[in-house]
């Protein structure tokens, strides 16, 4: 995978270039990171904030790397049946059903146990083979002939339990499975785990990955996201909108508006025809930004001395 794409991943700036064709705009070290990950082949554990683009790095990276994405989302209770693999007991009841039929041709003039038991062995013992088995995400990222982009998503939410799992996939590329043994990788996929922090994670992973911190981009940044994702929105209209969500960061808020809701806010205030922000808009559009009623009711008051910073020198 690394190899075939050598022309988009020969140095960060290219990367960052081939990502803001992509529509994915980012900073120095984000696309440095990526660029590290593909040549030393580690992991990158990308923390920060919900909604500054975690997830949406791996997609554009698959999409940068033209390998597939296959995604994993971690939660509490996940275990490795659903992360790893899983027997097909159906097909595997029907097998034991055919083989119940046969077993009677088979044992047919056999002399004493040794004998059965001799020639029950010269059935395939494929019960516990691929025969029967339901690959998951993380066996399946091995498994890809060509290589893919594998993003475990939010593996905060994991137990710590299935975090120590990861770790010898994480470090050699490989599963070990007690019926069928060690599986390697085909073509060592380029693994994205993400994190809002919502607990701390082991050193042990942490040092088998690459370190992203994203944190809520520059005013410089989020224009060129608006940009990317609405071409449409005036120049204006956009540097109220950075400026008015920049001074409402500032502010002690349940949540903060993230880059996807500035994207939202973008899009609807050009639906409405907005083309200037007044307190009208900003008062009815509000919850847009922030997803609780406390919040709100703390902003509502301030609209007017947001908007005058916001407002300024447009």
């Amino acid at each position: 995978m690394i190899i075939r794409n050598q022309d988009k991943i020969n140095s960060p700036d290219t990367i960052k270039q081939q990502f803001e064709a992509l529509g994915y705009i980012c900073s120095d070290a984000i696309a440095t990171s990526v660029y590290l990950a593909c040549h030393l082949q580690k992991p990158i554990l990308v923390e920060g904030p919900p909604g500054v683009g975690k997830t949406e790095l791996a997609k554009k990276t698959s999409d940068l790397l033209s390998a597939p994405l296959i995604r994993m989302q971690c939660y509490e209770g996940l275990d490795e049946a659903k992360a790893l693999y899983e027997w097909k007991y159906g097909k595997q009841l029907l097998y034991t059903q055919l083989l119940k039929d046969q077993l009677g041709d088979v044992m047919r003039g056999a002399k004493g146990l040794d004998e059965s038991v001799s020639r029950l062995h010269q059935f395939g013992d494929i019960f516990y083979s691929d025969e029967f088995l339901e690959p998951r995400p993380l066996l399946e990222a091995l498994r890809t002939e060509d290589g893919a982009v594998l993003l475990i998503d939010e593996i905060d939410k994991a137990d710590q339990e299935f975090e120590a799992f990861l770790l010898e996939l994480l470090s050699d590329y490989q599963i070990s499975i007690p019926e069928l043994g060690t599986v390697k990788a085909k073509s060592k996929p380029l693994v994205l785990l993400t994190s809002n922090n919502t607990r701390e994670l082991s050193d042990a992973l942490k040092r088998r990955c690459l370190h992203l911190y994203i944190p809520f981009p520059s005013k410089a940044i989020e224009q060129k996201i608006i940009t990317a994702q609405v071409p449409e929105l005036n120049d204006k209209l956009k540097h109220q909108l950075v400026e008015f969500i920049s001074e409402l960061r500032d502010m002690s808020l349940k949540k903060v508006p993230a880059v996807s809701e500035t994207i939202d806010w973008a899009r609807a205030l050009l639906l409405l025809n907005v083309d200037n922000l007044d307190h009208e808009w900003v008062k009815t559009t509000l919850n847009l930004l922030l997803k609780f009623q406390d919040d709100i009711e703390a902003v509502e008051p301030e609209i007017h001395n947001l908007l005058k910073v916001a407002t300024k020198g447009s």
